[in-house]
């Protein structure tokens, strides 16, 4: 279960690129999100519907890519495993509670199968190929969501998106008050995100220093 956070998290942070590979992430995170845009333009409900899908995949595939590779290894994964399956969780959780929020169409129904079996194959042969550019490309990602969800937030604000009380597994897992409303429910989900970036450009760092 998550807990409401401080509100200290550094939502301004960027890795700037400093080799190929960043930039190769940087670009491939940049084309997708253009494609997100030109799509759901300000329908952030059902942008985050169709995202998170795609978003709680990498998590998944690299937890259990993690998982054995230490088998092979026969050595610790220094809690990288767990940290992986966790943000899995976590992005279903951020699933589970905007359904409640925009109810997905079938347009979009269709959307996330496909969108979610080509992004699983494709990220599952780059985190096979390069565990490093596979972090990168979702610490870019999680950037993004930042970003998204920081303009949500402003369209709340400005009264373009209704602030419908959040729903209950919402509040359950994120332990926020009975009174809750669709905008806390937005910074929680923004902090976890800002998390997420955090921990995937760390463990690309740590593997660019290992030299992977």
């Amino acid at each position: 279960m998550s807990t409401v956070t401080t509100g200290a998290m550094d939502l301004s942070r960027h890795h700037e690129p400093q080799n190929l590979t960043d930039r190769l992430a940087f670009v491939f995170v940049k084309l997708l999100r253009f494609f997100a845009d030109t799509f759901f333009a300000k329908r952030y409900g059902h942008r985050a519907i169709v995202l998170e899908t795609v978003a709680a995949v990498p998590g998944m595939v690299g937890g259990a890519l993690q998982h054995l590779r230490a088998l092979r290894r026969m050595e610790d994964d220094n809690g990288w495993i767990r940290a992986l399956l966790d943000e899995a969780e976590n992005e279903r959780m951020h699933l589970m509670a905007f359904i409640h929020i925009a109810k997905p169409t079938q347009l979009e129904r269709v959307l996330i199968l496909i969108a979610q079996g080509m992004f699983y194959n494709l990220f599952f042969a780059i985190y096979l190929i390069s565990p490093r550019l596979a972090h990168r490309i979702v610490g870019y990602f999680e950037e993004e969501a930042v970003i998204s969800y920081t303009h949500y937030l402003e369209e709340i604000d400005a009264g373009h998106h209704e602030n419908v009380p959040a729903p209950d597994i919402a509040k359950r897992y994120w332990n926020l008050p009975d009174d809750a409303r669709l905008r806390d429910l937005v910074l929680v989900i923004r902090d976890d995100e800002a998390g997420h970036r955090n921990v995937n450009h760390e463990f690309a760092d740590s593997l660019m220093a290992g030299g992977q």
